[in-house]
């Protein structure tokens, strides 16, 4: 990463500019605060990602003929010169002085200047005949739809229509770090608790309507701000450093191969640097002469090769299956494993069949696939502030989606990493989860846990919003319980293990992966884990039986408006939310009762018997 007009410099990792540190995403360097700018900004040569399905799919959802994906860039020190790597904005343009004065009746609370960058000499703010060192201040506005900008902070200390330049002080009047205890006070006596930031009732526009602005595509990139009922948007304190300053988003599959795998990944080698820019089957004889691309188009007829280039000159046609179907359907056809099986290609796999499970897990298992080699591939498409949004149960982010923030002003490539790894995928048996959710028990603990989607829908005022059904929570609780207890044991940490969730009318199961950047991919830990599934859920369920903080986790009713946990049902950090990185849905729909008997819901488990 680079920055414009300074020359620290500052790093992160190609994986980080999709996740945490994409466009729009704010880093804090050394010495100042940068804003990640948007694709236009993102500079070096571009490493191409083929991954067709997505690249429908994310074109689908920017609604653009067509997109391409690219690695982010690697910032080299060039000898030519030429720029390359991320482009960073500095951001805020407001500082807090690292002056400590004294204010109060007793002099006990500390208080610093607040300045304007226009107001520092080299990074520094004069003050009594010194230079001091100054830090971005902490606070800035923004709005969900991803617009930012700085607080007018002369502004908001002071009446409508006064304009008053003396300087502004931040007072700490207390001790615990708390927003009443922060006031912005200004020389003329005028003052302002931050904590009247915040939105109230009879208050809407504390910090005034949002601006627009959307700096990190630009100086002149600002756009309209506007909410359904079409009066402007409120803008909203945030934190820099708090976690909903950020949340991408993102669209991921894993790499399905079709008969045609060969061909295009001979064409994908050299894509980029010489095949795209052919027009006719007669220019692939000439350009077969370059060495490269005769190794690359060895075996293959020229007719083969063009019927693929002039397949991805086109575009790719809209998927007519939504991305985890085509998946789900795949893995249901495995063939099953052979002595003479050898790994190979980017996906392999083979269904396997345990020599001897107990009936408690014979009756309600289906199938398991042991995925030796996969590739993930993830794009991210954009991003949002204060509240997550996630793709759906079927791996697709909605069309109707207003808060996505834009990576670029014009769309014409994604940000995109393929990850190598292996995994596990388990099914169940559709007639005993059939059997399962006509339980009186399971339609009741259901019925509290669509009460409580329903308050947080109408809270996010998400009219559209889904609720996903008891297969789903089940699936996904089963998930992360499953996900704690093979990280004991398969080398992985549970960090590091990502979790697949597929619901559907034939089948649901669980595909829990971990996968690397680097080619070579993984080692083999997380397959063994399939071939030991009884062992594995075996103990995934004991662990979730009982949580540390049962009662208290098992009785919580996500109905209950005293608490706002209104998609968790018995779960808990003691016993089943996992990290972030690990989870698909953000630790929402969890609930312990419709896995495995609780102390307070023991009639509800899928898992009522184990052995």
């Amino acid at each position: 990463m680079s920055t414009t007009g300074n020359k620290a410099q500052g790093e992160v990792r190609r994986s980080q500019l999709l996740t945490t540190y994409g466009p729009g995403s704010m880093v804090d360097l050394p010495n100042y605060s940068v804003l990640v700018s948007g694709l236009e900004h993102w500079h070096g040569p571009k490493e191409a990602v083929h991954e067709p399905r997505l690249q429908a799919k994310v074109a689908e959802l920017l609604g653009v003929p067509d997109i391409k994906l690219y690695r982010p860039p690697v910032d080299e020190e060039a000898p030519t010169g030429v720029v390359t790597g991320v482009t960073a904005w500095q951001f805020p343009e407001w500082f807090v002085v690292q002056y400590e004065g004294r204010v109060g009746d007793d002099m006990r609370w500390r208080t610093r200047p607040i300045v304007h960058m226009s107001q520092l000499e080299r990074g520094r703010f004069r003050y009594e005949k010194k230079r001091w060192s100054v830090v971005p201040i902490r606070f800035v506005r923004a709005c969900p739809r991803g617009h930012i900008d700085d607080i007018n902070w002369r502004r908001f200390v002071h009446d409508k229509g006064v304009q008053c330049q003396r300087q502004l002080w931040l007072d700490e009047r207390g001790t615990t770090g708390d927003f009443n205890e922060l006031v912005v006070r200004c020389e003329c006596l005028a003052e302002r608790a931050l904590q009247t930031a915040y939105p109230v009732e009879g208050r809407t526009y504390p910090l005034g309507p949002c601006s627009g602005e959307r700096p990190w595509l630009g100086r002149y990139a600002r756009e309209e701000c506007l909410k359904d009922d079409g009066n402007s948007t409120p803008a909203r304190l945030l934190v820099r450093s708090a976690t909903n300053a950020y949340f991408s988003q993102q669209l991921s599959v894993i790499h399905i191969p079709d008969g045609s795998a060969a061909l295009k990944s001979a064409v994908d080698s050299v894509w980029e640097d010489h095949l795209q820019f052919l027009d006719g089957p007669g220019d692939i004889d000439k350009e077969r002469k370059r060495p490269r691309v005769a190794a690359a188009l060895e075996g293959l007829t020229s007719e083969k090769v063009w019927e693929e280039i002039a397949a991805r000159k086109a575009g790719a046609p809209p998927p007519d299956k939504t991305i985890k179907e085509l998946e789900l359907e795949t893995l249901r056809d495995i063939p099953h494993e052979l002595s003479q099986d050898v790994p190979n290609g980017a996906f392999f796999a083979r269904t396997f069949t345990p020599p001897d499970l107990p009936i408690w897990l014979s009756s309600k298992l289906d199938r398991i696939v042991l995925v030796h080699r996969l590739r993930e591939v993830v794009a991210q498409v954009g991003f949002t502030r204060f509240e997550a949004q996630s793709p759906d149960i079927d791996g697709e982010l909605s069309l109707e989606n207003l808060n996505r923030a834009a990576l670029s002003l014009e769309p014409t490539w994604a940000p995109a990493i393929e990850n190598n790894g292996e995994g596990f995928f388990i099914s169940f048996r559709n007639d005993a989860l059939a059997d399962w959710i006509k339980k009186d028990a399971v339609l009741a603990r259901v019925t509290s846990l669509r009460a409580g989607f329903d308050l947080w829908a109408k809270k996010q005022k998400l009219d559209n919003a889904k609720f996903h059904g008891p297969r789903f929570v089940l699936m996904h609780t089963l998930s992360h319980l499953l996900i704690t207890a093979i990280s004991l044991e398969c080398g992985y940490s549970a960090s590091s293990i990502k979790e697949r969730i597929y619901v559907g009318p034939e089948a649901s199961g669980i595909l829990l992966l971990t996968g690397s950047p680097d080619a070579e991919g993984t080692l083999g830990g997380i397959v063994e884990v399939g071939r030991r599934i009884h062992h594995h859920l075996k103990t995934a369920l004991e662990m979730g039986g009982l949580c540390g903080n049962d009662p208290v986790c098992a009785e919580h009713r996500p109905d209950d408006t005293s608490e706002e946990r209104f998609l968790h049902g018995a779960c808990c950090h003691g016993c089943v939310l996992i990290a972030e990185s690990s989870c698909e849905f953000q630790n929402r729909l969890l609930d312990r009762a419709l896995v495995v008997p609780t102390v307070s819901t023991p009639g509800a488990a899928f898992f009522d018997e184990i052995d």
